[in-house]
């Protein structure tokens, strides 16, 4: 996101003694006004001198030329200290924030949020990824990463949200997904004073959205601006070292036969990712996220299989109960054991950490080259 055209007003008052490099042997008051268009190029006029005189403060234009030099040196130290009294964030001089959320509602802070509650693990991650995990005050049932986030509260979230849990941490926002919460839950929350802002991240140009978003609404825009050019970075890189023609194929299991097949279609971070690799997503032709039979992946017959499901140390790894399926004996992944679990959301949650999982993909396919 590129920083606003605002313009920053700088008053420096500075009482010393100047000596004889200016002539002076009493205290002057600079005042020093600084225009910045975008904090790049800046222009600065010497607005009055005043000399002590019988007690009294008078202007003085005797010794304007002679102040130049000095006026400069404390321009540069006064917008150094600027720059550094925000702890890294972006200034906003107590300039109140307004975003647009992804779901186009406008939302207006005063100052940068410091008190929330993330609902949806993908947004706790990307606080934590942008350096905002310390304002975190609650989190949703799946936020687990990382793993100090586990000492956070934790709320209800998803169809068993709990407002009164809510309301109790008393944030000033409130981080929830399009998918899992209603829009009677987020009028109820705001009608209590609390800032409900909503991400829809889909694909990967939609998690760079809810990054920049969550960023601006900190005052993090140059953290979150480092985070997306760091996961460019990562996707440029395999994509660049892949050599994959689009022949072989790949099926993402999100979820597993005993729970019911459910496969990544295009329009997913999951679909691109494949694309970057040259693999062809074999469930390309579904939209989204749906629900599949077996049927149909063993007439695709995949040549990778990539499933994020979950081990908790009991019966077979899920790589093991894939290949142990009836009927699955026939199928190319199964053959070549060409099976890879993700179990730790790297490449399930639309949040920075897909460029690990990408990269752990890569790896897998092509044998880390």
């Amino acid at each position: 996101m590129k920083p606003s055209r605002e313009t920053c007003l700088h008053m420096i008052h500075f009482w010393g003694w100047v000596g004889n490099c200016t002539g002076l042997c009493e205290p002057v008051l600079f005042v020093l006004l600084s225009n910045l268009g975008e904090h790049i190029f800046c222009s600065f006029s010497i607005q009055s001198v005043y000399r002590k005189e019988n007690g009294l403060m008078k202007q003085s234009t005797k010794h304007t030329r002679s102040l130049a030099a000095i006026l400069v040196a404390a321009m540069l130290l006064a917008l150094s200290a600027c720059g550094n009294q925000n702890g890294g964030q972006d200034g906003n001089d107590g300039a109140s924030i307004t975003i647009t959320d992804m779901m186009g509602r406008e939302i207006t802070l005063d100052e940068p949020a410091t008190r929330v509650v993330a609902l949806t693990a993908s947004d706790c991650e990307i606080l934590y990824a942008i350096g905002a995990g310390d304002t975190l005050v609650g989190r949703g049932t799946y936020c687990d990463y990382p793993a100090e986030v586990l000492n956070i509260p934790t709320v209800d979230s998803g169809s068993e949200t709990n407002i009164e849990q809510i309301l109790a941490l008393e944030p000033q926002v409130l981080l929830m997904s399009a998918m899992s919460q209603t829009e009677e839950q987020a009028k109820q929350l705001e009608d209590a004073g609390i800032h409900v802002v909503i991400s829809d991240a889909q694909d990967i140009e939609g998690v760079y959205t809810a990054i920049e978003m969550i960023g601006a609404l900190m005052g993090k825009d140059t953290e979150a601006a480092t985070v997306i050019d760091n996961m460019k970075s990562v996707f440029s890189e395999i994509q660049e070292k892949s050599t994959g023609d689009g022949t072989e194929t790949i099926y993402f299991e999100v979820s597993p036969l005993e729970w019911g097949l459910w496969a990544a279609g295009s329009n997913t971070f999951m679909d691109e990712i494949a694309n970057m690799l040259g693999l062809t997503n074999c469930f390309a032709d579904v939209d989204g996220w749906a629900a599949i039979s077996e049927e149909q992946v063993l007439e695709r017959n995949p040549d990778y299989i990539l499933t994020i499901t979950m081990y908790f140390g009991e019966g077979p790894l899920p790589e093991e109960e894939i290949m142990a399926r009836p009927g699955w004996e026939n199928v190319t992944a199964v053959q070549n054991k060409a099976i890879l679990n993700l179990q730790n959301n790297e490449l399930s949650r639309p949040a920075p950490r897909l460029a690990d999982g990408a990269r752990k993909l890569f790896d897998f396919v092509y044998g880390g080259e």
